[in-house]
């Protein structure tokens, strides 16, 4: 006699992301796996008098969202600042910032996140002088919602002694200065920006606590079950293994080792002993995080030609192509996957150059490194993906759906808009791609990142249409994310033997028009066999 489930999830249209059974009835769990994966009558067998049975009414059962590109800690501490994701004008920036420090009376620093470059009109860049006449008297500082531009007054400018534009050593960080040489406010890259963050009194344990079980919690309500940490330290991988300790991780954490333009080549072995402290069900190392530039939106992002009105710009490299292979072959040689920040073509090829190489000095093995963002790729660099084996980490809810935005980054780079973005392009040359948000530089929601995938429209008659089906999206958000990170044998499918990480959602997902595809949300989560959300 088959011993009972401890869960059964009947009456549901299964997308399994299983090429051998792509669709199903229902699924039972025992422990923490799946147990089987059929039709209802099938289930019926595995029912005890213990085992729960819950009805999925006719709505689609799949293998829970993997994330592979997120900030969990740090988008969780956000949490805590000026809310500005919302903030569309400079009336309502003030309103928001002034909203909060009337709240925070006793806050020595006003910390916003979430801002977008579009919040003032493309003729008049955001300024410290603008900053101050919303608040003068207590250190601001704005971070851009891709945090890699911050806006300051002048109070924490002068703080940080950068009110006379100071000195930046970091590779491609910018103080902007006006004619006078003064600080303008806009500082570009953590170069420019971190004295004074520095200054910043540290949040309380408690308080991050606090603030990152309330990240955890917004995570599960939204289906995600694994997510790639996309920076990372010993000391954050330490705070991960505390929590699934105690029993309150509630999602699958796979977390790098960060490389910066100063770490020294001796330095990897701390990736490897973070690899050796960590290789759970639940939270993993393994891998390293290289960023090779910043943003289109700053005009950090290495590019092959000019940025549109801007002769012989191209933005800027944290690394040179002979660092970059000396770091990167020697965290191949020593067996760590490899994450690299690419947004520009320049970043990419460069990148895919570094990748080459490293196969040339070390044997060709299933190192499975990676790109990500990928948001503008020379025509001629589609194939390599496929023949180098690298894998494409993008994030659908980072393009424009349509020019209606106020977005600046189409205007940026004009001539390149058929460039821009490339799914359809990169699926069909064979690359391998996998989804996430970037959160939180954009929302957590994978319901929000298919709303993009599917509805977005090309910029111009005769652009390409990237888009994806629905199907491929859910492969690259589940399968895929699995696959990416080593782990395509035991999550991101539901088949017996599987971990039983999974999701119920609101609707049958194939019969929601694409149009409102966002408006799809999670009914049920569990991961590890423990359900960690229900509503």
């Amino acid at each position: 006699m088959t011993q009972p489930a401890d869960v059964i999830i009947a009456n549901a249209k299964v997308f399994t992301a299983d090429p051998t059974q792509p669709q199903a009835e229902a699924v039972a769990v025992q422990g923490r796996r799946i147990a089987f994966v059929g039709s209802a009558a099938a289930a019926n067998e595995w029912c005890g008098p213990h085992t729960r049975l819950i009805d999925g009414q006719g709505c689609t059962l799949m293998p829970g969202f993997i994330d592979s590109h997120f900030h969990l800690l740090g988008g969780s501490l956000q949490l805590g600042d000026i809310q500005l994701e919302p903030v569309t004008s400079p009336a309502e920036l003030s309103q928001a910032v002034r909203a909060y420090a009337a709240a925070h009376p006793d806050a020595p620093w006003l910390v916003g996140s979430g801002l977008r470059y579009s919040v003032m009109p493309a003729t008049e860049p955001l300024t410290r002088h603008h900053l101050d006449a919303i608040i003068a008297d207590r250190p601001l500082i704005l971070m851009a919602y891709d945090v890699h531009t911050a806006w300051a007054n002048s109070e924490a400018l002068g703080r940080a002694g950068l009110l006379a534009g100071g000195e930046v050593v970091a590779p491609n960080s910018e103080i902007v200065r006006d004619a006078a040489g003064l600080a303008t406010g806009e500082l570009r890259e953590s170069g420019a920006y971190d004295p004074l963050l520095d200054l910043i009194p540290p949040l309380t344990e408690a308080r991050k606590y606090e603030l990152l079980k309330l990240g955890l919690a917004q995570t599960a309500a939204l289906g995600i079950t694994s997510v790639h940490n996309m920076d990372g330290d010993a000391e954050q991988l330490a705070r991960y293994a505390a929590l699934d300790e105690v029993g309150e991780l509630t999602l699958r954490i796979y977390l790098p080792f960060d490389i910066k333009p100063d770490t020294p080549r001796s330095a990897l072995i701390e990736a490897v002993a973070m690899q050796q402290a960590c290789q759970g069900e639940m939270v993993r190392s393994g891998c390293v995080k290289f960023f090779m530039d910043g943003v289109v939106e700053n005009y950090t992002a290495l590019l092959l030609d000019d940025y549109t009105g801007q002769s012989g710009l191209r933005g800027g490299a944290n690394f040179d192509l002979e660092h970059f292979i000396d770091m990167a072959a020697e965290a191949d040689r020593l067996g760590l996957q490899i994450f690299v920040h690419a947004v520009g073509d320049g970043a990419v090829r460069r990148t895919l150059d570094g990748y080459a190489a490293v196969q040339q000095t070390n044997r060709v093995r299933d190192s499975r490194h990676r790109i990500e963002h990928i948001e503008l790729l020379h025509p001629a660099d589609l194939p390599r993906f496929a023949q180098l084996g690298v894998i494409a980490s993008m994030q659908p809810d980072h393009a424009i759906s349509n020019l209606s935005s106020s977005d600046p980054w189409p205007a940026l780079v004009s001539n390149r808009w058929a460039d821009a973005f490339p799914w359809r392009s990169l699926h069909q040359a064979g690359g391998r791609l996998t989804f996430g948000s970037d959160w939180p530089v954009v929302g957590q929601s994978p319901f929000a990142g298919l709303h993009t995938l599917l509805n977005r429209q090309p910029w111009a008659p005769g652009l390409p249409d990237q888009r994806l089906t629905l199907a491929e999206g859910l492969i690259a958000y589940t399968r895929a994310g699995a696959y990416a990170e080593f782990q395509e044998h035991r999550k991101g499918q539901l088949s017996p033997g599987m971990l039983a990480d999974l999701v119920l959602l609101s609707a049958d997902i194939f019969t929601v028009p694409v149009e409102t595809i966002n408006q799809v949300r999670p009914v049920l989560t569990m991961v590890d066999g423990r359900v960690v959300f229900e509503g």
